[in-house]
């Protein structure tokens, strides 16, 4: 059996980073396990292009929930990245750090190492911001990020109407200040995506001591004792063990992290007995803690034909901006879809924004389904920090089935008041002066919800995924804890998780940056425990 000093569960987001990190020391055999294949197709590196893979057959899991009890019994979809670079392959490519304040927390809650003044370093060290260096970014990291350079006349609307709402303009939403409105920095670099695959694993692919294997489906981690010394993976129908001589670091991700534990035997003894799954060490805590954002999507018909919509249903206009983007890198296909954001507080009690908008210039029945045939726009928003929790559980002792997945949205007093009052508020933002003459009609919810029960129904009936499933093997020294703030799983040697699944609470935005963040912090713990012996 062939064996390696670190062997990395996952080639996705945070895989790729631990590559790169732990690749760079020329001592260290890495090997890298993706169960997808490369990320060789082209709408990958499109920006707009993840329309083309939310629901592609081979580069997303296509996972599905179990039927929600509060959302009618809807079983949701979720798209995860199955490819070099996972999610951050597929993603809506949208920078955004979260809130000091949630770093900050996980810190007091006896994280030591986490809090936001001990995490900023890693968020500078991993950007490579088109703005240039700062006190707070970084210019030289191997994740590439841009401002969207054109300037929408939608967008600017949408702008004037918040400052009505007494809602800042927000140039910088990762400056320190995340509250306000204005554009988001994309993860793109001269017109094209930059992934973690693109941005961190492509530049350490030629290095001897780096293997990286696609195809390679983990199905178990194999121990002797209450230490980890491997992986069982399938690749092109045959099953294969490698060894690991220092780690097995798992990095597939809230879902697939946890559920690879619970098959190996490590997790609740009670979940593992109903699949005859030998326990290894009982950890009840791996797969409890599920959080994500829920997104609730306001879809409006626009009175003038400036939207993406109308660009892509033209042939000119399409011909135009593929033009655009094939000669100079630049135009819609370069943005993709979410232009803008907008932080701020719908619900009293909250000290700091507890809502997220995602403003898009244009509009489809699902997020990454066909546009609309008329002019129309989006406005996505979801609740910062849902205080509701669900589990990832396996269903079947076979590691290629997926894990029965229960978010359970909105079964938290909270969470409803805040949904209710995030459609509430989005409403009048699009009822402010400065929206006016581009709101034609409200298609969804429509103007016959009007009541709280109205709109929490069709919260109900139309919530979805914003893609940041977190915190299903949860950081903390708890009984219920999952890994130490080194991200060692406890009672576990040899064998760490580095990847959203740590997360004790949901960060405040979008995941992908933390989730580097997370990764980078991780390479240097790794290697500070191998010097130390």
């Amino acid at each position: 059996m062939d064996a390696f000093d670190y062997v990395i569960v996952g080639g996705g987001t945070a895989g790729c980073v631990l590559a790169h990190r732990l690749s760079a020391d020329p001592s260290a055999r890495v090997l890298v396990l993706e169960a997808g294949p490369p990320d060789r197709y082209p709408w990958i590196h499109v920006p707009i292009g993840y329309g083309k893979t939310m629901f592609h057959p081979v580069l997303n899991w296509g996972f599905h929930t179990e039927p929600e009890p509060a959302m009618d019994g809807r079983r949701i979809y979720w798209p995860r990245g199955r490819c070099l670079g996972g999610s951050s392959s597929i993603n809506g490519l949208i920078y955004v750090r979260g809130q000091p304040e949630d770093y900050d927390g996980w810190a007091a809650a006896g994280n030591r190492g986490w809090g936001w003044r001990d995490v900023l370093p890693y968020f500078v060290r991993s950007e490579g911001n088109s703005r240039g260096a700062s006190a707070v970014h970084g210019a030289d990291g191997p994740l590439k990020c841009s401002d969207i350079p054109q300037r929408h006349e939608l967008m600017e609307a949408i702008i004037a109407a918040a400052g009505e709402l007494g809602v800042p303009r927000n140039d910088d939403f990762n400056g320190g200040v995340q509250e306000g409105v204005g554009y988001y920095q994309l993860f793109t670099h001269r017109g094209l995506r930059c992934s973690t695959a693109v941005g961190y694993l492509r530049p350490a692919r030629g290095r001897a001591n780096l293997r990286v294997e696609t195809g390679a489906h983990a199905t178990r981690v194999l121990f002797d004792g209450r230490r980890a010394t491997g992986v069982e993976y399938r690749q092109g129908g045959t099953t294969r063990r490698v060894g690991a001589r220092g780690e097995v670091i798992l990095a597939a991700g809230a879902l697939q992290s946890p559920q690879l534990l619970q098959l190996s035997g490590v997790g609740p003894p009670a979940v593992l007995a109903r699949f005859g799954i030998p326990v290894v060490h009982a950890l009840p805590g791996v797969g409890e803690n599920l959080q994500d954002h829920l997104q609730l999507r306001l879809l409006f018909r626009c009175t003038r034909p400036i939207t993406t919509n109308d660009d892509l249903r033209s042939w000119r206009r399409s011909l135009k901006i593929g033009l655009q983007w094939l000669l100079a890198r630049s135009g819609p296909l370069a943005i993709g879809i979410n232009q803008g954001g907008l932080f701020t507080r719908v619900l009293p009690e909250s000290a700091t924004p507890d809502v997220q908008f995602h403003f898009a210039t244009l509009s489809a029945d699902l997020a990454g389904a066909k546009p609309h045939p008329f002019p129309g726009f989006t406005f996505s928003v979801c609740q910062l920090r849902p205080s509701s929790r669900g589990t990832v559980r396996v269903k079947s002792p076979d590691p290629l089935a997926a894990p029965a997945m229960q978010p359970n949205y909105l079964s938290t007093d909270l969470d409803r008041r805040c949904a209710v009052a995030a459609v509430r508020y989005a409403r009048r933002l699009a009822g402010a002066a400065a929206m006016r003459p581009y709101v034609a009609e409200e298609l969804r919810p429509g103007p016959q919800a009007h009541d709280d029960e109205a709109l929490l129904a069709f919260c109900r009936a139309y919530g979805a995924t914003i893609f940041h499933p977190s915190g299903t093997c949860r950081m903390g020294g708890d009984a219920l804890a999952v890994v130490d703030d080194r991200l060692r799983v406890r009672g576990i040697a040899g064998l760490r998780v580095v990847d959203c699944s740590i997360m004790p609470t949901l960060v405040s935005g979008n995941t992908n940056a933390p989730v580097v963040m997370i990764a980078e912090k991780a390479s240097d713990l790794i290697r500070e425990d191998a010097r130390a012996g």
